[in-house]
């Protein structure tokens, strides 16, 4: 036998192993299939990790928004439990906003005696930090509205004071002018304050509770001056590891067995990422041997579809998804050692990463005939679906544009872009049609008339013509594979190889003409093969 006879076996041998599923690798050299055991263990792992985060996580976010609830009913008169579109209290009399403004003073005075939570004032170096009233204003005003007149000076001013709580009596006596509002020159009105509290619940789930500063701002909001003035009130909570703290119990050591699972959890994706990074060597290197070897024997060029097969785009998501997984833990290591409080960037990366490894999981699902339809059909049809929705946005986009100028000042749905586009996309999958359609005040009669046509129309043309060609796109490349599946999958240079054929389609790379396609082409290399499927892409 031929040097070059063995060369070529040996090259077909590692190609076929190369590309065999773990199984097939098992029972051919009895090699353990170490990726896919890696990837089960690591599927468990990080599922485990983002379950015992997520339980957490959920009982700071849902103690951040219980404070945002008392403190509305705490500090805001005549709370009514629920908000008003973005606002919580609206104000339409000038002795509803002088209530408004000393209930707040009044129950920020009497805070230790009204909150049933671990809530207290913040002190820094020992000091009560102080609670601070900002008012700004025009400059100079003068309004008439009987006489149509008015003249103003657009230039604002900003005058603030400081609230003591332990001496309020001296206090109101001082600032008596601070309260004499103009409320045809006021803007809004702002008053913030820092409070202090311990989150206890954690220690449920073995964890050591966290120390909150909570900054409030309260304003009162006279921009529009319409007679109308809303109440907002903001908190942003900011956590740390408490100072002087003593627990006894099972929360510390229960928190020195999550560092070490988490530090597992990183070890695990590192011998992941360096499997499926060495694995993309060896098909880069495989590769090259394999357009060598055609080049040498068969003055043939490699096609771009079947590089394709060695560059695995699975591979690829494997060491993304580790990479996230690796900073998602580290944060979260960071944060239960209450070094960090990133909880919402933590969670990011490991959600991102936990959905990254189970759709990495129908890598292995594609070595089964009947599991691989959706992903060819996926593959077959995403080329397509991408070139429709170019197209469709342009459209989606225009009635985006249009609804928000039109119908913005008359329809809550329509109020911003991000809301149009929201409402449009619900009503393309058949979502609140109705209310959309009652909600317009009928109050301005053209825009009333335009709403009927700008609904119905992108209605019919999204839902009876868009989203219907949108599907048969799909079903097409579903009944391509399907076809494939019962008559066979074109062959391509790769496949013949692999099956010891000697029929290579000779190179037209003498022609000038078809020298100019290969070049600026590389896929049409492949094509030529068979032209009379010239409109079918072709699945390997």
């Amino acid at each position: 036998m031929s040097q070059g006879i063995i060369k070529e076996e040996i090259l077909r041998d590692d190609l076929k192993y190369y590309f065999m599923s773990p199984c097939e690798k098992y029972r051919a050299r009895r090699q353990l299939p170490w990726k896919l055991g890696v990837q089960i263990l690591k599927i468990v792992m990080i599922t485990s990790q983002l379950i015992l985060f997520g339980l957490n996580n959920q009982l700071v976010v849902s103690y951040k928004e219980e404070n945002a609830m008392t403190f509305k009913n705490l500090f805001l008169k005549d709370y009514s439990g629920v908000d008003e579109d973005d606002y919580s209290v609206a104000l339409f009399s000038q002795q509803a906003v002088y209530d408004s403004l000393f209930y707040v003073l009044d129950q920020y005075r009497q805070l230790g005696r009204l909150s049933v939570g671990p809530i207290s004032y913040a002190e820094e170096d020992g000091k009560l930090l102080p609670l601070v009233i900002c008012k700004e204003y025009y400059k100079r005003g003068n309004v008439e509205p009987s006489d149509e007149a008015y003249d103003i000076d657009a230039q604002l001013e900003k005058d603030c004071m400081t609230h003591d709580p332990t001496n309020v009596s001296q206090w109101k006596a001082e600032n008596v002018s601070f309260f004499n509002l103009e409320f045809y020159r006021l803007v809004d009105i702002k008053i913030t304050f820092q409070l202090k509290g311990i989150n206890l619940q954690t220690v449920r789930s073995h964890e050591l509770p966290d120390c909150y500063v909570f900054f409030v701002t309260i304003t009162f909001d006279n921009q529009c001056h319409s007679g109308k003035i809303k109440v907002f009130l903001d908190i942003d909570a900011l956590s740390s590891a408490c100072k002087n703290w003593k627990i006894s119990g099972t929360a510390q050591k229960n928190t020195h067995y999550l560092l070490v699972f988490d530090g597992f959890v990183i070890l695990v994706c590192l011998t992941s990422a360096v499997l499926c990074t060495r694995s993309i060597v060896l098909a880069v290197k495989l590769l090259q041997r394999f357009s060598k070897f055609f080049r040498e024997n068969y003055n043939h060029k490699v096609c771009e579809t079947d590089q394709k097969e060695f560059l695995n785009g699975w591979y690829v998501l494997v060491i993304v998804s580790d990479a996230m997984a690796i900073v998602g833990s580290i944060l979260k290591m960071e944060i239960q050692a209450k070094s960090l409080t990133s909880y919402d960037v933590c969670s990011i990366f490991l959600g991102t990463s936990t959905l990254m490894v189970w759709v990495g999981v129908i890598r292995y699902l594609g070595y089964f005939q009947k599991y691989n339809v959706l992903i060819l059909t996926m593959k077959t049809a995403f080329p397509k679906v991408i070139r429709f929705c170019c197209c469709a946005g342009m459209i989606y986009l225009g009635y985006t544009f249009c609804g928000w100028i039109v119908l913005g000042p008359y329809h809550e749905k329509f109020e911003g872009l991000s809301r149009v586009a929201e409402s449009l996309f619900s009503l393309v999958n058949g979502d609140d049609m109705y209310t959309t359609f009652a909600q317009l005040k009928d109050k301005n009669s053209l825009v009333w008339l335009f709403s009927r046509v700008y609904l119905y129309s992108f209605i019919s043309l999204f839902i009876y013509m868009v989203l219907s060609l949108f599907i048969a796109l799909i079903t097409d490349a579903y009944d391509t594979i399907k076809n494939y599946q019962k008559n066979g999958f074109p062959m391509t240079d790769l496949q013949r190889f692999l099956r010891e054929q000697k029929d290579f389609p000779p190179s037209e790379e003498g022609s000038e003409m078809d020298t100019e396609i290969g070049m600026g082409h590389p896929a049409l290399c492949c094509c030529r093969r068979a032209p009379s499927n010239d409109d079918i892409i072709l699945i390997s």
